[in-house]
């Protein structure tokens, strides 16, 4: 969409919006989420930040929006004003695609110069939404978030090194892997030699650490096929009854609160009666035995322990919607 959006309003409203409701808060209660919020700064009255978060009556994160179209890396001296006058621990600087999380961690209630927490959203990792999860209203934490900001921090600076070395390797970098492979005087020649040595070592060693690991997933996957080939049961003789179809319309009537009935699956077998979170037997939802002269159903609880218990009629599934409800949360965790 970010090509219909032409102003910064716009970006707010489209992009940064969103996202605020994303981590729990309602955008239109004042009480959590303040719009141009008054950020005065000694004599210079009628500062405003674009938007603050509160919890509990205090802001927990000042929010400074510029247009998608803008470079954020001239407008962090705004936010740094912004963060020395409220009492917030975190700041956040957005176009509305890149993010840019902002403490106190070498100064008290001074902003870094450095983000801890960075991210564009049109290429956003999975690590990444988890650093993204705490700032969540149900999850936020300072002293949490603030214990680990320090780590996130110097593990960007890290990485952005390391890519810069590995596109164009430094002399430092060059020579600190020269040195013990090369016993003669690095002359400028030599450097030029290893710099390309460098170059290409540190890329067919990534080129085979990823290789490595698809292989292994591969093969983990392979294995994980075959083991359900071997453990599924034959189908002959397998008579799926009225009262099983029953059944499991009412154990999908209770599961889709949390599902969509697409996802919930049967598979029938001669010992009993499965039915399986997207039809994966690694996922077992729940299983019934009403063929014989006392009729079961097994629940899963937390580690997948199968915990069975007797039942007189169909109807009493009812009773077991928690226990149900509580298999699908422990599986959407993993």
């Amino acid at each position: 969409m970010k090509d219909k959006i032409g102003t910064e309003e716009a970006t707010k409203n489209a992009f940064v919006m969103p996202f605020i409701n994303i981590l729990g808060y309602d955008i239109f209660n004042p009480t959590e989420v303040i719009p141009e919020f008054t950020a005065d700064l000694g004599l210079k009255k009628g500062e405003k930040v674009d938007y603050a978060i509160f919890q509990n009556g205090e802001p927990i994160l000042i929010i400074e929006c510029k247009n998608w179209k803008e470079d954020l890396n001239v407008h962090n001296s705004q936010l740094f004003r912004y963060f020395h006058v409220t009492k917030t621990r975190f700041s956040l600087l957005t176009n509305g695609i890149e993010y840019r999380f902002y403490s106190d961690l070498e100064e008290k209630n001074k902003m870094d110069e450095k983000p801890f927490l960075e991210f564009n959203i049109c290429n956003i990792k999975e690590p990444t939404i988890s650093e993204v999860a705490k700032f969540h209203k149900s999850n936020f934490d300072v002293n949490k978030i603030v214990d680990n900001a320090s780590s996130l921090k110097y593990t960007i600076e890290i990485k952005k090194l390391l890519t810069k070395e590995f596109q164009e390797p430094s002399s430092e970098f060059v020579r600190h892997f020269a040195n013990p492979v090369y016993s003669g005087r690095l002359t400028e020649k030599v450097m030029e030699q290893f710099t390309d040595l460098v170059l290409k070592a540190t890329n067919q060693f990534i080129n085979e650490k990823v290789n490595d690991r698809l292989t292994s997933a591969l093969h983990k996957e392979t294995q994980k096929q075959q083991e359900e080939i071997q453990v599924e049961e034959p189908k002959s003789n397998v008579v799926t009854t009225e009262e099983e179809l029953e059944a499991f319309q009412i154990i999908v009537a209770i599961l889709r609160r949390s599902l969509p009935k697409e996802r919930i699956i049967h598979r029938d077998t001669q010992s009993y009666f499965g039915i399986l979170l997207d039809d994966n037997n690694r996922k077992p939802l729940c299983r019934l035995h009403l063929n014989g002269g006392k009729k079961f159903i097994s629940l899963f609880h937390e580690n997948k322990k199968e915990i069975k218990e007797q039942i007189e009629s169909i109807d009493e599934i009812y009773r077991f919607e928690k226990e149900l409800l509580k298999t699908v949360e422990n599986y959407q965790t993993e």
